[in-house]
């Protein structure tokens, strides 16, 4: 890779909102993002954008972090902007706590973007900047999914303290936490859309571009730095 433009790597970029993110940033950005289990719409995805790579990841796994970090490292001088947008939930019964699933989510969720963070600030040049995507599940944690909104949570606790961590070398973290959003890769029925849009103030889902922009706007805003930025059209106001 010779190009000069800045390095964006994005964690879960094959579909949905990844996906929006790679193609918003690979307009003057080299996109390097992972993926699992959704092969070819990486692929596809990496043919479709200039300078992108797609790179196979299982954040759950111990010592994930690192070893991506090294393998964009071999492949870009520097990283300017990371976006940890890999999600994992998983439903739950709340009075059987199934150990098993809640670490593998907290390790997608919480321990892997706190881990990227921390290595990516160990060689990220003043400027850079890091976006976690949360979820209002973090405030409004979901009865059915508790652990999701509890990794949620420890995500955004992060993002606050690595602001203040990563402060002095010149390197702004912030989160975007969206509502429901739009999804072609596993459509809702329609009734729940319906409910949805009920609970939204502009009366309708958030679109995967509507947190794309948003990106945009943080990794560019030069005086924000610790903030949860809700981009929900309203959602659970």
């Amino acid at each position: 890779m010779t190009d000069e433009r800045p390095t964006a790597l994005i964690t879960g970029g094959a579909r949905g909102i990844g996906a929006a993110i790679a193609r918003e940033l690979a307009r003057d950005h080299r996109v390097l993002f992972t993926y699992l289990g959704a092969e070819a719409a990486a692929l596809a995805l990496a043919a479709e954008l200039p300078e992108a790579q797609a790179l196979p990841c299982d954040l759950a796994e111990a010592g994930a972090p690192e070893a991506l970090m090294r393998q964009v490292q071999a492949l870009s001088p520097r990283l300017d902007l990371l976006v940890n947008a890999a999600g994992s939930v998983e439903e739950e019964d709340p009075l059987g706590f199934d150990m098993a699933s809640a670490e593998r989510q907290m390790r997608i969720n919480a321990l892997a973007p706190a881990a990227l963070t921390a290595a990516a600030g160990r060689f990220m040049p003043r400027g850079g900047s890091v976006i976690n995507i949360t979820s209002v599940n973090a405030t409004f944690p979901p009865t059915g999914a508790l652990t999701y909104g509890a990794s949620k949570a420890a995500l955004e606790n992060y993002t606050r303290g690595y602001a203040k961590v990563l402060g002095p070398q010149g390197i702004r973290v912030n989160a975007i936490a969206p509502g429901a959003v739009e999804r072609d890769h596993a459509p809702r029925p329609p009734e729940l859309i319906a409910l949805f849009e009920a609970d939204a103030a502009l009366g309708s889902l958030a679109t995967p571009e509507d947190i794309a922009l948003a990106v945009r706007f943080l990794a560019e805003a030069k005086g924000v730095t610790g903030v949860i930025l809700p981009v929900s059209r309203g959602f659970r106001l």
